[in-house]
């Protein structure tokens, strides 16, 4: 199958750090259909050669072991193509149509890794050139809006030009091998799936932790925040996976009607429970890595006085008969005490304990980063006698080890994955308006304490796990957080 992958922003940090390399690590694994070309285009005027010595100077700053050597670049380098372009002009739209044409590939691949409020011009302008035929695909990098209003606006342009089946809206945490394993530990196997409900299930905790902060992206960030840049998307897809109903096939649709139910099924947020149910913070200076840090408001291109959140934590339940009762707490946050991303499945306690020991619960840990795996954790008996006390032990499964040859990375999977046209890990637009109309509460509410001179985000030191709210929030519970277990 011969293909055009088409990166609209080819110069820009998302195209170089993370899809050339994906797109190298598919090359070298033999898993990129042959007769591909990849087309970058960007306002700056240079040719194929400048753009391909530009990607490799830039291959020098991936980790060691993903870089290519000089000969397998060479051959890499003979699918990478340039074109200057300026996004409004319809003329340049006219050539890249011209350029395609000439081979005229049987799939082609637009991928905007451009500015979200880029999308609906270029959108236009690709429907004005004729470029949305069938055979066409447009790639939507996140964030996709920062508010419902903008989602929808957004959305509304990529329809006017695309079919719904034509737009991949890409969330980099579905490609995880460990995300994509869900599906297979719930539906692919007979031992979890009658346990995974209320009546066995005393909570589900997913955590998304980031150790460094947020680094010269200052501006960025404080325009968008933990809950937009965390929460409404990697969190909230991770929860629909985890509390999906069984879909009647393994096509994309079955799939991603089941993942909308969980997010119509998610309590509704009332100025009232926002202010009980979620906590958010901002890191202050503190020690990471063994170093001083500095606090989020001395970072650079950060406005003096910030109300941004840098850490989110939530209570929410899923008010459907497999989950009623439950609680369901999602956490996030810069600067915390490690970089990890795990789901924590804590089962309720035997219902009459004999053993001694036997009060502590088992769990199910699915990480996600920086390891990739599954950790089963049981009790059993040190000794050979019923008196004696139960020690927590545990079964580890790591992906990485157990299938080394087949892993891809998660952007490896995704492009790979468009190019096929499989939609199975890509985010249909209503299940992406539901997650803003979900949050918006949360934002509005911030928004009304901040005009009513409210106190703004809790400080937290950096290199902590967040404020001790984040702590009572589950301990209100009964419960606590895994690292406090």
């Amino acid at each position: 199958m011969s293909f055009d992958l088409v990166f609209f922003g080819g110069t820009g940090d998302l195209t170089w750090r993370k899809l050339m390399p994906a797109l190298f690590q598919a090359f070298r694994h033999g898993k990129l259909p042959a007769g591909g070309r990849i087309l970058a285009v960007a306002r700056d005027e240079r040719s194929d050669e400048a753009y391909r010595a530009f990607i490799q100077e830039r291959f020098s700053e991936v980790e060691p072991s993903k870089r290519p050597t000089d000969e397998e670049f060479a051959r890499f380098a003979e699918l990478l193509h340039y074109r200057r372009m300026d996004l409004s002009r319809p003329e340049d739209y006219a050539g890249l149509k011209q350029w395609l044409d000439a081979r005229g590939a049987d799939t082609t691949v637009l991928y905007l890794a451009t500015s979200p409020h880029l999308f609906p011009v270029i959108c236009e302008q690709l429907g004005a050139a004729g470029l949305n035929a069938p055979h066409i695909r447009v790639v939507l990098e996140k964030p996709l809006g920062h508010d419902l209003k903008s989602a929808q606006e957004i959305n509304r342009a990529v329809r006017s030009v695309f079919r719904e089946e034509q737009a991949f809206r890409i969330d980099h945490y579905l490609g995880k091998p460990s995300v994509q394993n869900l599906m297979a530990l719930r539906f692919g196997n007979a031992l979890f799936e009658p346990l995974w409900r209320r009546e066995s299930i005393a909570n589900i905790q997913i955590t998304l932790a980031e150790s460094l902060g947020v680094g010269t992206r200052g501006d960025f960030y404080d325009r968008t925040g933990a809950l937009r840049d965390m929460v409404q998307n990697h969190a909230l897809q991770l929860l629909t996976m985890i509390a999906m109903e069984p879909p009647s096939t393994s096509d994309a649709d079955a799939i991603r009607d089941e993942k909308l139910k969980v997010l119509k099924s998610l309590r509704p947020f009332t100025a009232e429970s926002v202010a009980r149910d979620v906590i958010r913070g901002q890191y202050r200076a503190g020690n990471a890595g063994g170093q001083a840090v500095p606090g989020y408001q001395q970072e650079v291109k950060v406005p003096e006085g910030s109300h941004c959140e840098t850490f989110v934590a939530l209570r929410t339940e899923v008010q459907n008969w497999r989950w009623a009762g439950v609680p369901f707490y999602l956490r996030t946050g810069k600067r915390l005490a490690s970089r990890e991303a795990q789901i924590v499945v804590n089962f309720r306690e035997v219902p009459h304990p004999i053993f001694p020991g036997s009060h502590r619960a088992n769990k199910l840990v699915i990480k996600l980063q920086p390891e990739d795996g599954l950790e089963l954790h049981l009790l059993a008996a040190k000794g050979s006698g019923t008196s004696d006390a139960l020690a927590p032990v545990s079964l580890d499964l790591d992906f990485d080890k157990a299938f080394a040859a087949e892993r891809v990375g998660a952007y490896e999977r995704l492009l790979l994955d468009a190019i096929a046209g499989r939609l199975n890990l890509f985010v249909r637009s209503d299940e992406q308006e539901q997650a803003w109309r979900w949050v918006e509460p949360i934002l509005h509410a911030w928004e009304a304490e901040r005009s009513g001179g409210g106190e703004g985000p809790r400080g937290y030191a950096a290199g902590s796990w967040g404020p001790a709210a984040a702590s009572a929030l589950v301990a209100r519970d009964g419960y606590a957080w895994s690292e406090e277990q």
